[in-house]
């Protein structure tokens, strides 16, 4: 139960990342939440939206995971693991703040899921 809950937070933390990249990338909400000047995110607006579309696609992979009950454990797994891979080189190359949004969560719903807690 409380991995499905992390996992699902975990999930719900990148459909927000997918809001902010694909949609308010070039907006003030976004520009505030990325520390972006205007021109900055305007020059980059395409690059974010395809940014976007990655987290996405690992929202969705974990979604799948909890759809799938049990039989979800290894796409859990693998997609807790991505998303903690992203999360530690996003800290390391963009953001020290990265490892606290992604990495961190992923890394507690990971070892929830596997201690099957």
């Amino acid at each position: 139960m409380i991995a499905n809950v992390l996992t699902g937070v975990v999930a719900l933390i990148h459909v927000y990342i997918v809001v902010l990249e694909m949609f308010l990338w070039d907006t003030e909400r976004g520009r505030k939440a990325f520390g972006m000047t205007a021109e900055f995110s305007a020059a980059t607006k395409v690059l974010a939206a395809n940014q976007g579309l990655y987290n996405g696609f690992l929202a969705a992979g974990l979604i799948w995971g909890l759809w799938l009950g049990e039989a979800g454990f290894s796409v859990k797994v693998f997609f807790l693991l991505c998303v903690l891979v992203a999360g530690l080189y996003g800290a390391a190359t963009a953001s020290r703040r990265i490892l606290y949004v992604q990495a961190l969560p992923a890394a507690l719903a990971l070892i929830a899921v596997w201690a099957g807690v």
